[in-house]
C-alpha cells in the first residue's frame, strides 16, 4: 500500500505497535506514548465508525460517545473516502 503518511518514523512506530502480543501490553506502550485525551480521542473515533457502520444516527453517536459532529463527519468521510483503514478493522473485530 502506498500512503501519503509513508515515512520511516511511522514505519519504526508501526513496527513497534505490531510487536504487542495483548492488551496489556498495548495498555503499557499506549499509556506512556500518548496523552490520555489523545488515546481517548482514538478510541472515541473507532467507536463512532463502528456506530455509522451499524446505521446509527449523529444524534445517537454524540449522545453515546460524546463526539462532535464534525468528529462524526470526519470518520463518515474516511469511512466513504478514506484507505479503508476503518473497514480493515471493523470487519477483523467482526471475526
Amino acid at each position: 500500500m502506498t500512503s501519503r503518511l509513508k515515512d520511516p518514523l511511522l514505519d519504526s512506530l508501526f513496527e513497534a505497535v505490531l510487536c504487542l502480543e495483548n492488551p496489556d501490553e498495548c495498555y503499557r506502550f499506549f499509556e506512556d506514548i500518548c496523552t490520555v485525551a489523545e488515546l481517548k480521542s482514538l478510541a472515541q473515533r473507532l467507536e463512532v465508525a463502528k456506530m455509522l457502520e451499524n446505521s446509527r444516527t449523529y444524534g445517537e453517536i454524540a449522545e453515546k460517545t460524546g463526539a462532535s459532529t464534525a468528529t462524526i463527519s470526519r470518520v463518515k468521510r474516511s469511512l466513504n473516502y478514506g484507505a479503508d483503514g476503518y473497514k480493515l478493522v471493523l470487519d477483523r473485530l467482526k471475526s
